[in-house]
């Protein structure tokens, strides 16, 4: 009976031993689980490298010629996408805070306007419903300033907002024969803001983030001579913007 009872022991020791042991590495591999860049924090700056896919549009005001206006029924702005690049500087104030400027930002957009016409012109191949196409290639310097959250292993969330100054390269506001075009300004001021997450590799960090750009200036460069541009009064720039940052 004693022999018994110490072989039934021993399966219940077993099984038990063998918990223990697994309970204890796994215990022993989650508080030595590895952070990858674990001085990052300690730069004072470090630089970077965006991908960036915009979608855009632009916010039209009427002029108060709209309403004499017996051509032109309706002009809707419509959204377009387009891409970029920047690379990017950082700068790191405190713990929590830190100031972002690119250096600087490549944008390639596109924003529609469609026109309702109630008179098409055959002779100038007009149809009811006109959309014009408007693609600009714009320089930015933005500059943001970070709030972040404590690193949770590798990983982090950040919130950003500020400022940009555009300059369009594509800008058509001093076209001579532009009877059916829209001229845009080559200037712009924007307000931006977003949310970025930060995922900490080995070499490198990842970061997708989404921004929304307002813009505060008026970019529509009004001749009342042209026929889709006399109808408007302001054009302003809407936009948002998804990129993947590298960082290291």
């Amino acid at each position: 009976m004693y022999n018994l009872l110490r072989k039934k022991k021993n399966r219940l020791v077993q099984p038990a031993a063998v918990l223990m042991f697994l309970l204890v590495a796994s215990l022993s591999c989650v508080a030595q689980k590895e952070l990858n860049l674990p001085n990052h924090d300690d730069k004072p700056y470090y630089l970077g490298i965006g991908l960036m896919y915009n979608t855009s549009r632009l916010q039209v005001a009427q002029h108060p010629l709209f309403l004499q206006n017996d051509s032109i029924t309706v002009v809707e702005p419509e959204n377009a996408g387009g891409f970029g690049l920047s690379g990017m500087f950082t700068f790191r104030l405190s713990k929590r805070f830190e100031i972002r400027a690119s250096l600087p930002e490549f944008m390639f957009a596109y924003k529609n306007l469609t026109y309702h016409l109630k008179y098409p012109d055959p002779t100038k191949d007009e149809k009811p419903i006109m959309t014009k196409r408007i693609e600009s290639i714009l320089v930015g310097l933005p500059i943001h300033f970070k709030l972040r959250s404590d690193r949770i292993d590798n990983f982090r969330v950040y919130m950003f907002a500020g400022g940009k100054f555009e300059y369009d390269l594509a800008s058509n506001s001093t076209a001579r024969r532009a009877e059916d075009l829209v001229k845009l300004n080559k200037y712009n001021l924007a307000v931006e803001g977003g949310i970025g997450f930060n995922f900490y590799f080995p070499v490198f960090i990842l970061s997708p983030e989404i921004k929304f750009s307002n813009g505060i200036s008026n970019i529509h460069s009004r001749d009342a001579n042209l026929k889709y541009s006399n109808t408007i009064d302001r054009l302003s720039t809407r936009m948002i913007v998804f990129s993947l940052i590298f960082e290291g």
